[in-house]
């Protein structure tokens, strides 16, 4: 389908025009028109599947129908990376519009930030704490809310949000139009959604139990110990030019950086407890080569969205079996092909047993 037949704004349609949008993608075809009539939606979909723009192009449109210089759309997403994503993603599509878009978050002065909020704002992209903070200093009213937008739910609510989310909406008039995205969706999240949304539009473009076929996907069973050398190992092989690696903790993204830079090769760690300017660098770095291993945790990884990334490795195996469909789902992108490569160690040899059963395959097992 192609996006001249939603019947977005000429402005609009300029804008997707000049960065080469032509053929919507799956949630986007699901997604836009039910939006546009106003409805609630509850839309799941793996990452890399173009929901930023299913949800953000029929907003644009809507908003343009209302005048008022006050926020009258917000969208709350988990980490500073998403937002600044989001927030690009919005102005590369209201290029032609006179909507105003800003994204605020934690882990930075907030005087730019409120600065910029004076001189009005349409849509507001931001990071639960920093959004709670800025509303007890009477900064920012949401009284005039129209569309809320949860995207990453799962996430945003599985790592502790949910408190923030619910004082958040007490602040938001009752009377709006919910959008709930994420790329999973576990019996907790639903359940929470459930309570938010009226009516929703259910919508699923990839069940979330599906990796791409495009993945190689095995596992190493290996101790906790030797797991540093294994890593190692792999990284001998030059093929492995730029691998993202997943840890459960900033602590230990923090360590196993500090054990591969004693050993010569180029990595750093992107998570909650870096600052904003060192996040950015990392992604950077990360995207242009200059690194060749980034280690993420898992709610900082989102808003890594890297072209061809070829390779992932699980240096832990996830706790929750749906958080590995979506670490993964950063590889294989688009029809490329993809490696993702899970280390297992005793106690984690359940995890994976979750996930096995879970994805509907053993993985392709190998020892070290």
């Amino acid at each position: 389908m192609n996006f001249t037949q939603f019947n977005l704004s000429p402005s609009i349609q300029k804008a997707l025009e000049d960065v080469g949008y032509e053929t919507a993608t799956e949630i986007q075809i699901k997604a836009i028109p039910q939006i546009l009539k106003g409805k609630d939606v509850m839309g799941c979909a793996q990452t890399g599947t173009g929901k930023t723009a299913a949800f953000a192009l029929p907003i644009l449109q809507l908003l343009q129908e209302n005048k008022k210089p006050v926020i009258k759309s917000l969208v709350l997403t988990p980490t500073r990376e998403l937002a600044l994503q989001i927030e690009e993603n919005f102005k590369m599509y209201s290029k032609y519009l006179n909507t105003k878009c800003l994204a605020i978050y934690g882990g930075v002065p907030q005087g730019k930030q409120v600065e910029a909020l004076r001189k009005s704002v349409d849509v507001l992209i931001a990071t639960p704490g920093r959004l709670l903070d800025l509303i007890q200093q009477k900064i920012i009213r949401l009284s005039s809310v129209e569309i809320l937008v949860l995207d990453e739910a799962d996430h945003m609510l599985d790592m502790g949000f949910i408190n923030d989310v619910k004082k958040i909406l007490s602040f938001i008039p009752a009377k709006r139009q919910t959008l709930f995205f994420s790329a999973t969706m576990p019996k907790a999240i639903r359940k929470f959604a459930q309570t938010i949304l009226y009516q929703p539009a259910e919508i699923s473009v990839t069940p979330v139990s599906s990796t791409a076929q495009t993945v190689q996907q095995s596992v190493y069973f290996v101790e906790k110990k030797e797991k540093p050398e294994l890593l190692l190992h792999l990284l001998k092989d030059n093929s492995l030019e730029r691998t993202l690696v997943f840890t459960r903790t900033k602590h230990g993204a923090d360590k196993l950086v500090k054990f591969l830079s004693k050993t010569g090769v180029n990595a750093a760690a992107i998570h909650g407890n870096k600052s904003q300017n060192a996040r950015q660098r990392a992604l950077e770095d990360f995207k242009k080569s200059r690194i060749r291993v980034l280690v993420a945790t898992d709610i900082a990884s989102r808003g890594i969205d890297i072209d061809e990334l070829p390779h992932v490795v699980n240096y832990e195996l996830p706790n929750v079996p749906e958080t590995y469909v979506h670490r993964i789902g950063r590889t294989g992108r688009a029809g490329n092909e993809g490696v993702a490569i899970s280390f297992c160690d005793t106690e984690q040899k359940e995890d994976l047993k979750n996930i096995q059963k879970l994805i509907g395959f053993q993985m392709l097992e190998k020892t070290f």
